[in-house]
């Protein structure tokens, strides 16, 4: 399992992604699911997989390989125009792979699946965020639905869905999608460490932060102490449920 979280906002972008493949007693392993692809003062553009492992790697392979080939006539991350454009070219390389792969593995346990939460600038166009579907469709956030998920989303969702609206800071969001991914660790051992976590400022067309938070991190383990606290604190001064026994004011 996985989770991976894209914000749109005002100010700029926030993407984070956990590292978990597999998850069980003996089990578990580690790989970065957040790709960058970056030219200063050119574009910037995020991508965080979800779905078979072999699957979001082919298709990562498969751009990085296109955007090397310098071919014009190739269209790549590099020679993009538009966001759109980049969104255009992961769900093309996804059909590609799909088309490769998806048949052979379609008995097996782990069929072709890959899905894409794709952010950025490119140099004379505003910030765009996508979600690429394993068809290779895709959808554009907006300012209703200004973040999108993948994987595990649903323990993460009403933090996000509480706090974030379109004016909220680069500072804030990355606050509440740390919080986000706090509470879905603790509610699914599929999802976990280390978290990659970038920000990106608009108009500044270089990477504003990318962090990586590994197990036991002093930032990360002091926001998820203070959330916690913080929560049971509010829980208590809740005003008591009623049970008719209270007297008619």
């Amino acid at each position: 399992m996985t989770y991976c979280v894209g914000i749109v906002l005002n100010d700029g972008l926030v993407c984070a992604s956990d590292s978990r493949t597999n998850a069980g007693v003996d089990n578990i392993a580690s790989f970065c699911k957040m790709t960058v692809f970056e030219r200063p003062d050119d574009r910037v553009v995020i991508l965080l997989s979800s779905g078979n492992l072999a699957g979001t790697q082919a298709v990562i392979s498969m751009l990085r390989q296109r955007g090397e080939a310098r071919d014009a006539k190739v269209g790549s991350v590099w020679n993009a125009r538009t966001m759109f454009d980049v969104a255009v070219i992961v769900s093309d390389a996804v059909r590609d792979v799909e088309r490769r792969d998806g048949e052979r593995l379609a008995g097996s346990a782990t069929p072709f699946s890959a899905s894409f939460i794709i952010g950025g600038q490119i140099k004379g166009e505003p910030m765009r965020l996508f979600r690429t579907f394993a068809e290779g469709n895709f959808i554009e956030a907006g300012t209703d639905t200004p973040f999108f998920q993948t994987g595990e989303a649903k323990y993460g969702k009403p933090i996000i869905d509480r706090v974030i609206t379109p004016s909220t800071t680069l500072s804030d969001a990355m606050k509440c999608v740390l919080v986000s991914f706090d509470s879905t660790m603790r509610s699914n051992l599929s999802v976990g460490m280390p978290i990659d976590l970038a920000c990106y400022e608009r108009d500044r067309l270089r990477l504003t932060v990318r962090h990586r938070f590994a197990q036991g991190d002093a930032y990360f383990s002091a926001l998820s102490k203070e959330w916690s606290e913080g929560v049971r604190d509010v829980f208590r001064r809740l005003p008591a449920v009623p049970t008719g026994d209270e007297p008619s004011p």
